[in-house]
């Protein structure tokens, strides 16, 4: 059977150079979609050492350049995250992708736009050192952690100690609706989601570093959240998706977000 054509697949958090990044699994989720446009869409890397990248995350690598070929037919785009700072010159000139801080296209007769998510994050922008520091305890702990279980944990408790999920969303939306866009998409928080407000529509593309790998899949006028499970490729499932949409919401509704806003089911 002929796999279907997508037009525009979007990852981002994959975090090459930490011991939870889920590369081997990006890579075979990539060989198995056909589609016309990747957007890598921030935290490639998780920080500055290459000497952490491994084999698999070299090969990840190697597959990237591999798609930016021309001949490929496939247009590659990397849009910078906060951990990407520092290395996206070095790196998009060697697999051979441009980078953005953010990027715009048009589809459908809608502006869609692509941010990965940090610009929204006042922690960060007000702690740039304390971040740097709890970066590099992290990666520490995670060596420490050989299955990985409360790496990803800490990862979790940090989102939503922060409060990551509706301070990034209401950012994107707000920025989004200044710069005339009708979708955006971010990563950064981790955790996938699904938002409509004042007409725009607020994605987020989750991460590769837990167990529940997702991505964005555009299909025309079809956004879907699509989670990866060893080998196979599943868009939420309804129990999943009503997890997933009253998580956020509770979240959201926490820290006041937008208190009229409309928390979407995934599209499956």
């Amino acid at each position: 059977m002929e796999t279907p054509s997508i037009d525009v697949v979007i990852l981002s958090d994959l975090h090459l150079g930490s011991e939870t990044s889920r590369a081997r699994e990006a890579l075979d989720l990539l060989r198995s979609l056909s589609f016309r446009r990747l957007i890598l869409l921030g935290d490639i890397f998780c920080d500055l050492n290459f000497r952490r990248l491994t084999k698999e995350h070299w090969h990840f690598l190697s597959y990237i350049r591999k798609l930016s070929n021309p001949k490929r037919g496939v247009e590659v785009i990397w849009v910078e995250g906060n951990h990407d700072t520092g290395l996206t010159n070095v790196m998009s000139h060697l697999v051979g992708v441009p980078v953005y801080q953010e990027y715009m296209w048009y589809a459908a007769g809608e502006r869609h736009l692509a941010i990965h998510g940090h610009q929204f994050d006042k922690f960060i922008a007000r702690n740039p050192l304390m971040s740097e520091l709890a970066t590099r305890f992290y990666l520490v702990f995670q060596k420490l952690d050989r299955r990985r279980y409360f790496s990803r944990l800490l990862d979790r408790l940090n989102t939503r100690w922060q409060r990551l999920t509706p301070i990034v969303a209401r950012g994107a939306l707000d920025y989004a609706e200044a710069r005339g866009a009708t979708k955006v998409y971010c990563g950064h928080t981790h955790e996938p989601i699904a938002i409509t407000w004042n007409g725009i529509h607020y994605y987020n593309t989750g991460c590769w570093t837990n167990g529940r790998p997702t991505y964005v899949a555009i299909s025309g006028e079809e956004i879907a959240i699509h989670e990866y499970l060893e080998g196979a490729d599943n868009c939420y499932s309804g129990k999943e998706r009503r997890k997933i949409v009253a998580a956020s919401a509770e979240l959201a509704c926490a820290s006041g977000l937008l208190p009229d806003a409309e928390y979407e089911s995934v599209p499956g």
